[in-house]
């Protein structure tokens, strides 16, 4: 009603109190506040927004802004939550939070299933597996020859898909990763630690 300013009116979009985000996260308010730090340099590293734009997530993640990576571009997509093209303050602090060394296992299964699960049908269907595969070997700079890479993927649906329909859900998704747990060991920030 009246025009008087308040500290919050000057809090970016998106920004949420680091004690609320500490008691919804793995995180404490400390490492919240670090993070609002980190977030101030990214959200303005190109747009100075206050929020973090596809650009952006893709300069801070591969030094590159310009390159198109599928790999960063379903992370961006993750973190965005509101499914309005940037990563507001509180979407990164919860999207990290899976990262956080104390994060539940099933948290950090279920993300990586849902970065696998590129077309977002609940299943992880063979060729958005190759994608995947392909994007990161991509990001490695490593070469490996289609029929390897077939073979990857013929290896991991014949353990994984345990009921034969041809995709994985996220039940034999979850069985597949308690055999190789090393898929989801970069799920883990150890300088968290």
């Amino acid at each position: 009603m009246g025009c008087a300013t308040s500290k919050r009116s000057k809090r970016p979009p998106g920004y949420e109190e680091p004690t609320v985000l500490a008691a919804e996260t793995p995180f404490t308010v400390s490492e919240v506040e670090a993070l609002h730090e980190l977030y101030k340099k990214l959200s303005n590293s190109i747009i100075a927004d206050g929020l973090i734009h596809k650009e952006e997530f893709q300069l801070a993640l591969f030094k590159n802004r310009n390159r198109s990576n599928l790999f960063a571009d379903r992370i961006f997509d993750l973190f965005d939550v509101k499914r309005n093209g940037v990563i507001e303050f509180g979407e990164f602090v919860r999207s990290l939070g899976v990262f956080h060394p104390n994060a539940p296992v099933a948290d950090k299964i279920a993300f990586a299933f849902r970065l696998y699960d590129l077309r977002q049908t609940g299943f992880i269907e063979r060729e958005e597996l190759k994608e995947m595969v392909l994007a990161l070997l991509h990001e490695s700079d490593l070469v490996l020859s289609e029929d390897f890479v077939q073979t990857i993927v013929d290896k991991t649906f014949s353990e994984a898909d345990t009921k034969g329909d041809g995709k994985i859900d996220l039940e034999e998704w979850k069985e597949f990763v308690s055999k190789h747990p090393s898929l989801i060991k970069n799920m883990t920030l150890p300088y968290l630690k």
